[in-house]
């Protein structure tokens, strides 16, 4: 007879302040500003080595394309962004199964806007009784911390 305790195989999260995801946000911002160098690059090139003027809309919009995509795409797949992954922070559903488009459309628009509020939107985890921001609230999801991997 066995009477060692069984093991739990389930995962001890945690929900990141605003620190670990700012810093996050940060990491992703760099790798985004990297993609945006490389994408003026290109818009130099294909200009015959002019810079793209001012008034252009095609800069931008490419930009907030890329930005978009970068946000949903790593979302969409796996629930993590490059910076996320970093700081074991993990996005899910609070409705138990896989993000969905819109979850995640509403997610990026809440956060801009919480971006360009100084941060209100972020630092609102300290106010908010369940510790969400305003992109978590509004688009039915959360951040988690997920656990150190240990070793064997």
């Amino acid at each position: 007879m066995n009477s060692s305790p069984k093991q739990d195989d389930t995962l001890l999260v945690t929900n990141p302040g605003p620190f670990i995801r700012l810093a996050a946000f940060i990491y992703d911002g760099l790798l985004v500003l990297g993609i945006w160098f490389v994408l003026g690059i290109i818009f130099v090139a294909a200009n015959g080595g002019e810079h793209v003027a001012q008034h252009n809309p095609f800069l931008p919009s490419a930009m907030f394309i890329i930005l978009f995509w970068f946000n949903i795409h790593f979302w969409r797949r796996g629930g993590q962004t490059l910076g996320m992954r970093a700081w074991r922070l993990r996005l899910v559903n609070d409705n138990k199964g896989p993000l969905t488009l819109m979850q995640c459309l509403v997610r990026f628009i809440v956060a801009i806007g919480s971006t360009l509020t100084l941060f209100i939107g972020y630092f609102w985890i300290w106010f908010d009784k369940d510790g969400l921001s305003w992109h978590d609230r509004y688009s039915n999801t959360h951040i988690i911390r997920e656990p150190k991997k240990v070793k064997p």
